[in-house]
């Protein structure tokens, strides 16, 4: 039998959040604090879990491991710190934890603005260490690739990267909270204090192999208006596909006792799952066997309505 568990996010401010979440989300947000730049949407981890209507956290429900992904909302109105995650085997030796590849599925983006992801040709270890020595802005090392709606990209662990501002996506990661910051833009809070960095980490991890920061390396895509269905990644501990619902058209999918829990993320308007109604952007954890059927509203169907199914 199909469960249908309605979750709950735990929330995340960040020196560089912004305002949409709030929005999005319907949360209540004292606006003196930081801004919301995150929400867990589905997650076990202990120091940040998902939680179900009721508030029961999700991993009292269906167990602390029952799946190993995570899956946010982020967004932001300031640059991210450059940042690498650690593989599974470095991760395991040095944080007790799995490692962390990811990948983004850009929602909204203001014009011009984009993401880091890879270094540039011929910029090798002793480059990066030389520059961040010298104090030098490490961007300029960097890819930079302007994104806008419907773009996608694989993050593999080892990738130094940095989500830059003026950008809403979703993110599907491996179930893990690793994070080594290699610069953060000289940034400061309203303390006057900086976050801290983990060079030394972050060096032992960062893949600077030139193959692996080329662009094709990321599995770069952008959804097209005709494209309804789209698989847009397979991982050992997360498969992500692409659904849009056109005119009438509902989307079956099979779901067999074999399978993990896997999350329906909804992006745009409100859709029926099963009979239950989804709100825009709320979460839906799927447990256990059955069909789903899902279908849009009688008054979005002329409006774009999507989703990403995560399993």
């Amino acid at each position: 039998m199909t469960e249908l568990i309605k979750l709950k996010p735990f929330v995340v401010s960040k020196i560089w959040g912004g305002e949409k979440l709030a929005r999005m989300k319907n949360i209540t947000h004292d606006p003196s604090e930081q801004r919301i730049g995150e929400t867990w949407e589905a997650s076990l981890l202990k120091e940040g879990p998902s939680f179900d209507e009721s508030g029961t956290p999700l991993s009292e429900i269906i167990g602390p491991d029952s799946f190993d992904y995570l899956v946010k909302y982020i967004d932001t109105s300031d640059d991210l710190s450059i940042q690498v995650h650690p593989g599974d085997e470095y991760a395991r030796l040095h944080e007790n934890s799995l490692g962390k590849t990811e990948c983004w599925f850009i929602l909204a983006a203001v014009e011009g603005c984009g993401i880091y992801l890879g270094l540039k040709e011929g910029v090798d270890k002793l480059t990066l260490e030389q520059a961040l020595r010298d104090k030098e802005d490490i961007s300029q090392l960097l890819n930079f690739i302007p994104v806008k709606k419907g773009d996608f990209f694989f993050v593999p662990a080892g990738t130094i990267h940095a989500i830059g501002r003026g950008i809403t996506l979703a993110e599907v990661q491996q179930s893990s909270g690793i994070t080594y910051r290699v610069w953060d833009w000289n940034r400061v809070d309203d303390q006057g204090q900086s976050r801290e960095l983990h060079v030394k980490k972050a060096l032992d991890v960062i893949n600077f192999s030139q193959d692996k920061n080329s662009i094709s390396n990321f599995q770069a895509h952008s959804i097209q208006k005709n494209e309804s269905v789209k698989t847009l990644i397979e991982h050992r501990d997360f498969n992500l596909d692409y659904f849009r619902l056109k005119d009438s058209f509902d989307i079956r999918i099979s779901r067999s006792k074999q399978q993990r829990p896997a999350t329906l993320l909804n992006l745009d308007q409100e859709i029926i799952v099963n009979g239950d109604r989804i709100n825009a952007y709320q979460t839906l954890l799927i447990n256990g066997e059955g069909e789903l059927k899902i279908t849009p509203q009688e008054e979005s169907i002329s409006e774009t309505v999507s989703f990403l199914y995560i399993y």
